[in-house]
């Protein structure tokens, strides 16, 4: 049986070590691994499979040792440059950055959601931004029942999203509150700590965020649906991880509440957490650690015909990132002929 190749760029941020958990949870067979990173993180050594790999630094001809899949965790820039490297070499690249995902010729996949896109590929498939992945997971299920007329996004995004300098930005702003000393956050334009910020990524001529134009025009790629009506409000929130969601959908059809829970615990990758007289409800502290996307407080709103509220977390370094880039592989290795 032929070995499958699959190197690991970037393995040494917050998603590539996820990467590095995620595959070795998974153990898929037959498989070895390279792990790659700047020339600045060249030469470290991670502990993966039970050894220490060292980390080389990539470069133009790092893709010359016939790869069969990478995994991209490295940022934009180095997306643009090495992804159509990789793929010259009959590598297939799932990319995690925002290069590649608005890109026409590129699918973007979340495999509960759209996996026949993968087949569309011509070297290189986008990993969705993580707010909308777990997103159009719940979203799936109405879409396909019911149709949508339209979506309103407000969301609660763990500081993890915003990598280490993040994470540090709450973890250091806390230890000052309690010391009662003065901080400087070295990430966001504000301090996290007892705080929430409506800015994620930069402000857009029309006033949305980088981060709500990408929640809106994702969706509509990876539905099909150029159509859908689509708003989002995105928030930067003091949580360490664990992305939380609240999505307003306004179905084209009636709908019994029943139905939306017979549809939700019948789809992949969901797990209903919706009893208000125990408290359960689906928390950010819960849903770290997990693959799963979790819905509850799954509600009518009365304010409009056939609409429906939820509330969708998830663990946006897991199945917001690694997890679903690690899912698109599985795929790959499960399909390949």
């Amino acid at each position: 049986m032929k070995v499958t190749k699959i190197a690991v760029v970037g393995a040494t941020g917050m998603v590539g070590r996820t990467f590095l958990k995620v595959l070795e949870e998974q153990n898929f067979p037959n498989c070895e691994y390279t792990l790659f990173a700047s020339a600045k993180s060249a030469g470290l050594k991670l502990p993966f499979m039970g050894a220490e790999y060292e980390v080389k630094e990539l470069t133009e001809a790092s893709f010359d040792e016939g790869f069969d899949i990478a995994l991209f965790s490295a940022g934009a820039s180095t997306s643009k440059v090495f992804a159509p490297i990789a793929a010259s070499k009959g590598c297939t690249v799932i990319d995690n950055s925002s290069q590649w995902r608005m890109d026409p010729e590129v699918p973007l996949v979340v495999p509960e959601v759209n996996p026949q896109d993968i087949a569309k590929s011509k070297g290189i498939i986008a990993n969705p931004n993580c707010s909308t992945i777990q997103a159009v997971v719940a979203l799936k299920p109405l879409y396909d029942k019911y149709g949508i007329e339209r979506i309103v996004y407000s969301t609660y995004q763990a500081v993890s999203g915003a990598g280490v300098k993040g994470w540090d930005d709450l973890e250091n702003g806390a230890k000052a509150y309690v010391a009662e000393e003065p901080f400087e956050p070295k990430k966001f334009p504000h301090p996290i700590f007892s705080n929430c910020i409506p800015h994620i990524d930069v402000f857009l001529e029309n006033g949305y965020t980088k981060e709500e134009e990408k929640m809106i025009n994702e969706t509509r790629k990876i539905l099909h649906d150029d159509s859908l009506r689509v708003t989002a409000t995105t928030v930067r929130v003091p949580v360490f991880n664990g992305h939380s969601e609240s999505i307003n959908v306004e179905l084209k059809e009636p709908f019994e509440l029943s139905d939306i829970y017979a549809l939700y615990n019948d789809f992949p990758g969901i797990v209903v957490q919706d009893d208000p007289s125990t408290d359960l409800y689906p928390l950010a502290c819960s849903a770290s650690g997990h693959d799963e996307v979790f819905v509850g407080r799954i509600r009518r709103d009365f304010s409009v015909e056939n609409g429906l509220n939820l509330w969708v977390v998830a663990d946006n370094i897991r199945k917001g990132a690694a997890s679903n880039a690690v899912q698109i592989a599985r795929y790959i290795l499960e399909h390949k002929e």
